[in-house]
């Protein structure tokens, strides 16, 4: 996905001065779309810290998991876009606390499944770099997602 249509994803009323560090980030939340919506390990290994947390507490119990055992996850399940199903990404907000730490705030599906990520990111050696996954998620109505030509 390019930048421009990174930027595209994220609600006008969010976006901030679009400075480099904007642009780097919003350059990262592209791949890491991309990296869910393939199901594509080799690309969200760039895009989180070996060390990144992946936590969600949907259900009333706490889901913790280190990379490792969150890529076993995404190798095994079916990728949306191998599936045809329709694309839902959207950068809700872009926070930076420092020239060092931001948090962005996206929305994106895995029928029936959609998915809101708080995404910390801190800029270590030289680049961006996904260290916490904190999300709900809902479960969509019955209905199939419709499917991409």
């Amino acid at each position: 996905m390019s930048e421009s249509l990174a930027e595209s994803l994220l609600d006008t009323a969010a976006k901030p001065d679009l400075g480099a560090p904007f642009g780097a980030v919003t350059a990262l939340l592209s791949d890491y779309f991309d990296g869910i919506y393939f199901s594509d390990t080799s690309i969200l290994r760039r895009v989180f810290h070996p060390g990144a947390l992946y936590a969600c507490a949907t259900d009333g119990t706490l889901l913790q998991l280190g990379m490792a055992d969150y890529f076993a996850v995404v190798d095994q399940r079916p990728a949306p876009g191998k599936l045809g199903q329709p694309r839902q990404d959207r950068i809700v907000s872009i926070e930076f606390a420092g020239p060092g730490l931001a948090i962005a705030r996206v929305e994106c599906a895995i029928f029936p499944k959609r998915f809101v990520d708080l995404l910390t990111l801190v800029h270590l050696d030289g680049r961006w770099q996904i260290i916490s996954k904190v999300f709900h998620f809902e479960i969509a109505d019955n209905a199939a997602p419709e499917k991409v030509a």
